[in-house]
């Protein structure tokens, strides 16, 4: 029996790269993709000298290249014959407060978190509806739960897009034939520990390692669930929190 396949975006470092170590050792062959590629072609060195019978290969990508993404996605479905999940998480988290003049790093947050996120499901869903099977996941963020203050603000819309690009397709899916054979996964992850918040103090409570936390959303990712905060504890009710709690408690919480 052939092993599961599984393309994972922004692979090169922090939550990808081990979401690709974690799946390897759970039996998949990999698809990486990610703009630094000599990062890939060392995860990669990495994981076959873990795993030699796994198959992996890496593509250079950068999602805001919109052709680029179409022709990733199918030439790592040419190399592996299908693609059975794929893993929308290439981002980053770059902000500033609205109207200090720094739209600039604003729009690139929101070119390549919720643009190049369109661009990958849309050519996701390609794949999918030719092979009338697949599971898109995609890496939200608790953040995306409400309004987020200054910094945080565009990348924290960007998030809550993507959420509602994956569920629109969910609820396209419903009720069709490829209502069971194409999954649509959103995840909420909380704070872990990654590149991107390298700067957050280590200590906190709430921050997760990395390995703990990406354990927590490949669980969430092999059980197929519509939608998880993660890890489950304390994000699952923090989160609710953060969605349903008084501004003025969310301001103290955030």
């Amino acid at each position: 029996m052939a092993a599961p396949t599984i393309l994972i975006t922004g692979a090169s470092s922090g939550l990808g790269a081990e979401m690709a170590r974690q799946f390897a050792a759970k039996g998949y062959d990999l698809a990486l993709a990610a703009r630094r590629l000599e990062l890939l072609e060392e995860l990669r060195g990495e994981i076959v000298a873990a795993h030699p019978e796994r198959r992996v290969v890496v593509r250079a990508l950068d999602v805001t290249d919109h052709d680029a993404v179409f022709e990733v996605v199918r030439g790592f479905r040419d190399d592996l014959g299908r693609l059975d999940r794929i893993v929308v998480n290439a981002g980053l988290g770059k902000g500033a407060k609205l109207g200090t003049g720094r739209f600039d790093a604003n729009l690139q947050t929101a070119m390549t978190n919720f643009v190049g996120a369109l661009a990958q499901t849309e050519a996701a869903m390609e794949v999918f509806r030719a092979q009338e099977a697949g599971h898109l996941v995609m890496i939200s963020s608790v953040s995306a739960l409400r309004g987020m203050p200054s910094a945080m603000t565009t990348y924290a819309a960007t998030k809550a897009g993507v959420a509602h690009l994956a569920e629109g397709v969910r609820t396209e899916l419903y009720g069709t034939k490829l209502q069971k054979k194409i999954k649509v996964t959103v995840l909420y992850p909380g704070y872990i520990r990654s590149e991107m918040n390298a700067h957050v103090d280590q200590a906190t409570p709430l921050m997760a390692s990395t390995e703990k936390g990406v354990a927590s959303m490949v669980a969430a990712i092999e059980k197929e669930v519509a939608d998880a905060c993660v890890p489950q504890l304390p994000w699952t009710p923090l989160g609710q929190v953060i969605k349903h709690a008084p501004l003025a408690v969310v301001k103290r919480l955030i």
